[in-house]
């Protein structure tokens, strides 16, 4: 049986302004309708695609690209941005308010980042399980 890919990338508009969390997320979840993925996985897939955008607007300048691509059983999902500064853990501070994105993603998935001329792409894999259709 073939294996089918559903791949989707998106590039920041003209005025540069970076991806909006909502734009990556409609792109998410149109893929993941193409895979029938449970609920608990299209809920982990958006909220790393959350996370990703939004750590990429708060601490690099806005995310310059995005891309998804879905297999059946993993989705990855790539953010790229114009700095070279890689993502980290927080330290754990529960009564803080935010910190928590980059640790929420390494909980759902395994990452990676890759340094380049015009700054890094920060890698999610997840695996995602599909739905029993009748």
């Amino acid at each position: 049986m073939e294996e089918r890919t559903w791949s989707s990338r998106i590039l920041p508009g003209p005025h540069g302004a970076g991806l909006s969390s909502a734009e990556a997320r409609e792109a998410a979840r149109n893929i993941l309708a193409g895979l029938h993925t449970s609920p608990a996985g299209v809920d982990n897939v958006l909220t790393v695609v959350t996370e990703m955008i939004s750590n990429a607007s708060r601490h690099a300048g806005g995310a310059t690209a995005f891309q998804m691509t879905a297999r059946a059983g993993t989705v990855t999902v790539q953010v790229s941005d114009c700095s070279l500064s890689p993502p980290r853990v927080q330290p754990w501070a529960p009564d803080t308010p935010g910190g928590f994105g980059w640790r929420l993603v390494n909980q759902l998935a395994t990452t990676g980042v890759l340094l380049h001329r015009g700054g890094k792409t920060v890698t999610a894999t997840l695996a995602v399980a599909a739905t029993v259709q009748a």
